[in-house]
C-alpha cells in the first residue's frame, strides 16, 4: 500500500508540475502576442516597482547609410502641435538597422504635406526619414489642410515657430539621428527653412533650399502705413499678421553667420522667386551650393524634379 500511495502521490506531483509549465508557456506567448500588435504611439502598463535596467529606453545606433543601397520604408501619420494648434504630417521611414537621418520638410504658400512628398518617395528608399507637414493656415482652398489654425493668421513668422516645434518634437521620434537632421523647403517654406537653420544651427546638419522666397521680406515694409485687413497672394487669402511680422526683419541680414553647408536649387526661368535674388543669397552663406535648372520654373516637375532631387541626395550623402 505504501508503494502504491507513493506512486499515486508522485503522479499528482508530476501533473501539477506539468500544468503549471502549460500555464506560463501560454502567459508568455499571450504577453508576446499583445507587444506585437501593439499599435503605434500605445502605452504599455507598468510593471510592479520596475528596476532602472528595466525601465531605461534601449539605445539605438544611427544607421549606416549605403548609397548604393535601395531600402524599403514604412509611412505613419504624426500628429505635432504648436500654439494650440494641432498640426499633420507624414513621416516616411526607411526600414534600416538603426536611426535615419531626417530631413523636415517645409511647404510653400497655398501648398500642403503633399508637396514634400514627391521627395520622400525618393529620398525615403535611399535610407533618409522625411517628415513633410501641413502649416496650420497654409493652404489655399485647392488644397486639403488638415492642420488647425486659418489663413488670416498664418505668416511666415507662425511657421517658422511651427517649425521650432517640430524640431523639437522630432528629436523625441525613435527612428531619428538626431545629429542628422536637415531642413529643407520651397519657396516661402524655403524662407521659413532658413530662418529655422539660423535659430536651429547647433541642431541642424544642413539646409536644403529650393527656390527660396528670400524676396517676401519687402512685404512688409510695402504695406507697413497702408496694411489691409485682407490681400490676395496667388492662390491664398492673407490677413495682417501675414505683412506685420515682416516688418523690419530679413533673415538675410543674418544668414552670413550660418556655418553649416547649404544647397540652393534654383529654376532658370521662376519668375516668382528670381534666380539673380537666390545667387545673392547663396553668396551670404560661408559654405553654400548654388545649382540652377535650366529651363525650369517656380516649382519642379518632371526631369526637373528627378534633377533637383539627385542635387538634394548627392548633398546629403556628402554631409551624413
Amino acid at each position: 500500500m505504501k508503494i502504491k500511495q507513493l506512486i499515486v502521490i508522485l503522479a499528482l506531483i508530476a501533473l501539477l508540475l506539468t500544468g503549471c509549465s502549460r500555464q506560463s508557456t501560454t502567459s508568455a506567448n499571450d504577453t508576446a502576442g499583445t507587444q506585437g500588435s501593439e499599435a503605434v504611439g500605445a502605452t504599455s502598463a507598468p510593471t510592479a516597482n520596475p528596476t532602472e535596467a528595466e525601465t531605461a529606453a534601449p539605445t539605438i545606433a544611427p544607421a549606416n547609410v549605403d548609397p548604393d543601397a535601395t531600402y524599403e520604408y514604412e509611412v505613419r501619420e504624426i500628429w505635432t502641435e504648436n500654439n494650440g494648434n494641432r498640426i499633420y504630417g507624414e513621416a516616411y521611414i526607411p526600414i534600416t538597422d538603426g536611426r535615419s537621418p531626417l530631413i523636415l520638410f517645409s511647404h510653400g504658400l497655398g501648398s500642403n504635406h503633399e508637396s514634400g512628398e514627391s521627395y520622400a518617395k525618393k529620398v525615403a528608399p535611399r535610407g533618409f526619414a522625411v517628415y513633410t507637414w501641413d502649416f496650420p493656415g497654409g493652404s489655399s482652398a485647392n488644397n486639403e489642410n488638415r492642420s488647425d489654425g486659418n489663413n488670416l493668421e498664418m505668416s511666415v513668422m507662425t511657421e517658422a515657430s511651427d517649425l521650432d516645434a517640430i524640431i523639437e518634437t522630432a528629436k523625441t521620434w525613435d527612428f531619428v539621428d538626431t545629429d542628422r537632421i536637415f531642413l529643407a523647403g520651397g519657396s516661402q517654406g524655403g524662407l521659413v527653412t532658413a530662418i529655422g537653420g539660423v535659430r536651429h544651427e547647433d541642431e541642424v546638419a544642413g539646409l536644403i533650399l529650393l527656390y527660396p522666397a528670400f524676396g517676401m521680406a519687402m512685404l512688409g515694409d510695402r504695406y507697413s502705413d497702408d496694411m489691409p485687413d485682407e490681400i490676395q497672394i496667388s492662390s491664398m487669402t492673407v490677413g495682417k499678421p501675414f505683412f506685420k511680422d515682416l516688418i523690419g526683419y530679413d533673415v538675410r541680414d543674418e544668414i552670413p553667420n550660418f556655418d553649416k553647408p547649404v544647397i540652393i536649387i534654383q529654376g532658370s526661368e521662376d519668375n516668382l522667386v528670381l534666380p539673380s535674388v537666390s545667387r545673392e543669397a547663396a553668396d551670404l552663406y560661408p559654405d553654400c551650393e548654388y545649382k540652377l535648372i535650366e529651363g525650369a520654373g517656380h516649382g519642379f516637375s518632371g526631369e526637373e524634379h528627378d534633377i533637383a532631387t539627385e542635387y538634394a541626395l548627392d548633398f546629403l550623402f556628402r554631409h551624413i
